[in-house]
């Protein structure tokens, strides 16, 4: 009697005990709620997609047009684009190479060349405004195989270094002697309505200041400009200045 009792109890707790589920049947659950809880997100994605964008334009090259240059005296006629620059033109189609390219923006001084007798940067000027004068580069400044007597100075106070910006400070140092010859006042000079009476070391500095040397080599630049100035020698490849106009094209 009490066997059939406790058959009949046992069988009512399994009756309400839920089962319990099983390990395969719980991860398939947790399959579809998470691709049920994505499928919303993903929808968007497929609903807007991103646009293209849109082509580049395509610019047809600009043709080039004669330019003739005089340049260390020799005539060269180059096929030029109008916008580029004095500086590009000596270095990639005249193949002179000695003027450098520093900053491109007219700050270090690096691409000084003499324009008539006017030192400018080239990287500021376009090629095309120069027809008809006559450009002096580093490679004009000797004569015949000799060296003007600023190169030698330079040479001889050691007045570069990395040797960079030593094409621009010469063809600038070159210029400011004849500048200086030709009366040219400064920002330090005491009275600007009267020639200079001597070219200081604060005159040279002062006119040198367009020309940047990174190497830090300023005492040995200024002391070779004053040597030749005291020297009395002139640079005759430079032509004859009047204007000091280190920065502008």
């Amino acid at each position: 009697m009490s066997t059939k009792n406790e058959h009949q109890d046992s069988g009512d707790a399994l009756a309400t005990t839920p089962p319990r589920p099983s390990r395969r049947r719980f991860l398939q659950s947790a399959a579809a709620a998470a691709t049920v809880g994505a499928a919303p997100h993903l929808r968007a994605q497929t609903q807007t997609p991103i646009p293209a964008a849109p082509p580049a334009e395509v610019r047809s090259p600009v043709p080039g047009r004669p330019v003739t240059l005089t340049i260390n005296g020799r005539a060269y006629t180059l096929q030029l684009e109008p916008r580029v620059t004095l500086l590009d033109a000596l270095r990639e189609y005249a193949g002179l190479m000695g003027t450098k390219k520093g900053c491109d923006r007219g700050q270090c001084g690096a691409c000084t060349v003499i324009a008539d007798g006017r030192r400018i940067n080239s990287c500021l000027t376009l090629a095309v405004m120069h027809e008809g004068e006559n450009i002096t580069t580093v490679e004009g400044l000797a004569s015949n195989g000799v060296l003007s007597p600023l190169q030698r100075a330079f040479i001889e106070h050691d007045a570069f270094q990395c040797g960079y910006c030593t094409p621009g400070q010469l063809c600038s140092a070159t210029a400011l002697l004849n500048e200086f010859r030709n009366g040219t006042a400064s920002t330090v000079t005491a009275d600007v309505r009267s020639r200079p009476p001597q070219l200081s070391d604060d005159e040279i500095r002062e006119r040198m200041s367009g020309n940047i040397c990174r190497c830090g080599a300023y005492v040995n630049i200024v002391a070779a400009v004053r040597a030749v100035h005291e020297g009395g020698e002139q640079n005759v490849a430079s032509g004859s200045g009047s204007s000091d106009n280190r920065h502008n094209a």
